[in-house]
Parts: C-alpha cells; structure tokens; sequence
C-alpha cells in the first residue's frame, strides 16, 4: 500500500492511526449469522478494540464465543454486519498481504520444498527470484529450518511444519500477524518451545500480533495484552495488560514466569472472568 493507491480521507486516517500508534482499530462491530432454520443468531456484538503498533494480543474465551470470527473478520475473510475495522487507514474489506495469517493447521504445499512454500508469497507478489531466495533463507534460518529448506513438509513434524508457516508469513513482511490457535494440537514441549521462539521472533521483528488460544497459560506467556471474551452473543470482557518481566533467550524464560508473583495472580483473574459467565446463562 502506498499514498497513490489511497483517497484523501483514507490518507488522512492513516497519518491519524500512525500518529497515535493504532495499527487496528475495530469500531462497533456486530456479526449475525442466519441459520437454515432462518432464525437469526448474533456471533459477536458490539466489538471495540484498538490494536497497538507492535502489541502482542492474545484472545481468550470459551468455545463459541465468536474469537475466529473476529479474527477472520480481520483478516478480511468474513465482512461484519455493522461497525467496521480499519487497519493501517483502511477499512477492511477482503484480504491483504498486510496482514499475515497462520492457521492451526499449517496449510504447506505438499509438492513443494520448505523453501519453495516460504517463497511461494512473495513470488504471488512478484518478488523477483533472487530477492526471494534471499529472504527466504533469512527466515529460515530465522525459525531454525535452514537445515530443512529442501525438504518436503510431510517429511517434517508438526512443529516444524508451523515453524514453516511462519516463516512463510513474515516473509510477504505484514503489519499484523493473525495467529488462530497455531500450536493447539502439539505437544506441550513442543509448544512451549515455539512460544519461546515466537517471542524471540516478535521483539526481533516488532511485528502486531492478534493471537487466539484455549490456554490460559500461553496468553500470560506470551501477551502484552490478554482480551477475554464472554460468549452468546461474543463481547469483550476484559481487556488485562501483562507486564511479567520475559526473556526469551534464556532457556529457563517459562520458568521464570511462572515463578513471578504476578503469574498466579493473573491466572485466577483470567479463568475466573471466562467460567464465571456459567452463572450468568
């Protein structure tokens, strides 16, 4: 995106955007879905949140409670019903390389090597070959897969493979990274593990992260800022700053944090504000 692709009214709600340090801005949103019963039900109602330029959110709530239609809304693979979601001074309406996304499930071409998949964004944007190859190794080696680059995914863990994804990702270099439950089905080293690497890759980058998750635990891990949503119909709950001191190149960084006096007390605050709703339906 550039200032000749934007009319003057979108310019203007760039600089704005920029100069306060809003890298998304979700304004009032509603989703209702109707059902093949033609009954209407409402997914998520009155959403306000502003994204800060490198905030690291992670969304939290029970199942249902509408976190991946926000998310796809983001993405732009779903339009709300009302309000809108303005990113970088742009309302979005459909999906944009500005904003990158890694799936639970890592969608790699099969055909392809490791390479070639973290290649295969930047050659839809016309990246030129040796431009290309050149960023790619920089991300491979990035996410600790040089050694792997010519192999093909299936011939790789599930770790692995979502290392790739993400690499694939931060080489079409977006703004805003929206991750939907991507280490949900690994085991917990693994997992624990790529959060490490994650938060590496995220203070080496400053990238904005809107990051979904079941895990009470992960979001304190890795946010700057944990959401917890209700649910019927979704609504923002709370919105919790995190301030645990982390270090992700110390292998003992998990540890720490959970050592921290701050980490139990956050915990409760969280799980209480999901489970409670119980009560109240």
């Amino acid at each position: 995106m550039n200032a000749n692709d934007m009319t003057w009214s979108e310019l203007t709600e760039k600089q704005t955007m920029a100069a306060q340090g809003i890298a998304v801005d979700i304004r009032g949103v509603n989703k209702r879905y109707t059902t093949q019963e033609n009954a209407e039900v409402t997914a998520l109602h009155d959403i306000n949140l502003q994204i800060k330029e490198h905030d690291f959110i992670c969304v939290v709530g029970r199942s249902g409670c509408g976190k991946t239609t926000l998310l796809n809304m983001l993405a732009g693979f779903e339009k709300p019903s009302d309000g809108e979601i303005v990113a970088q001074g742009r309302k979005v309406d459909g999906p944009s390389p500005r904003r990158g996304v890694v799936f639970q499930k890592p969608p790699l071409y099969p055909w392809l090597t490791v390479r070639k998949n973290v290649e295969f964004g930047m050659r839809m944007q016309g990246v030129k070959p040796a431009e290309r190859a050149q960023i790619a190794e920089h991300y491979l080696e990035l996410v600790g897969l040089k050694d792997a680059a010519e192999r093909r995914p299936y011939e790789l863990s599930g770790g692995m493979q979502q290392r790739a994804q993400i690499a694939r990702v931060l080489a079409t270099d977006p703004d805003v990274i929206l991750m939907d439950e991507p280490y949900g089905a690994l085991d917990a080293l693994t997992r624990e593990h790529l959060q490490n690497e994650l938060l590496r890759i995220w203070e080496e980058k400053k990238k904005t992260v809107f990051f979904i998750t079941h895990s009470v635990d992960e979001a304190i891990f890795l946010a700057t800022r944990v959401i917890v949503m209700s649910a019927h119909p979704g609504t923002i709950k709370m919105d919790i700053p995190i301030n645990i001191p982390c270090n992700p190149d110390d292998p003992d960084n998990m540890e720490k944090m959970r050592a921290h006096p701050d980490f139990a007390r956050l915990r409760e605050q969280i799980t209480t504000a999901i489970y409670e709703q119980d009560d109240q339906e």
